[in-house]
């Protein structure tokens, strides 16, 4: 073997080991409130993700933006129901700020549930691209005031 691959083979293990010792932090309070607000945001991003790409890639099709519009609607409500008292713990990426600052909290998930209405109701590509940019938006300005 080359000295250059044992050194790419080398180079690699080191990567993976220190990949394996710094891991994600597991969930295992009852419940797992975290775990589970994180695979519901998962979810949404599941959902509209694919609309923006359709957006972005100007292959608007309604029917499409209809089931994904349906996923979305599924999925908008559980995330919320997780931040609770007592879940602001690793490896949560809420910020205090959640908890210390409802009602900011509050306006934040009702400018994102008046985005995805107005998503859900869209009936041209523009009025789409306008919805879409505006659910986009919800969830960065959440994002840059309520997560780390």
């Amino acid at each position: 073997m080359s000295r250059l691959a044992v050194l790419s083979v080398f180079s690699v293990s080191i990567l993976l080991a220190l990949t394996a010792c710094g891991g994600r932090v597991e969930d295992t309070r009852p419940g797992q409130p975290v775990k589970h607000r994180q695979d519901a945001f998962q979810a949404l991003l599941d959902a509209s993700e694919p609309i923006g790409l359709m957006l972005h890639d100007r292959r608007y099709d309604a029917k499409r933006l209809n089931e994904l519009n349906e996923a979305l609607a599924q999925a908008r409500d559980v995330p919320w129901r997780y931040y609770g008292p007592d879940t602001d713990y690793p490896p949560s990426k809420s910020r205090p700020d959640v908890w210390r600052e409802p009602e900011k909290w509050e306006a934040a998930q009702q400018r994102f549930f008046a985005a995805a209405a107005a998503l859900r109701t869209a009936e041209s590509e523009a009025a789409a691209q306008a919805a879409y940019d505006a659910l986009r938006s919800s969830c960065k300005s959440c994002h840059d005031v309520f997560r780390r």
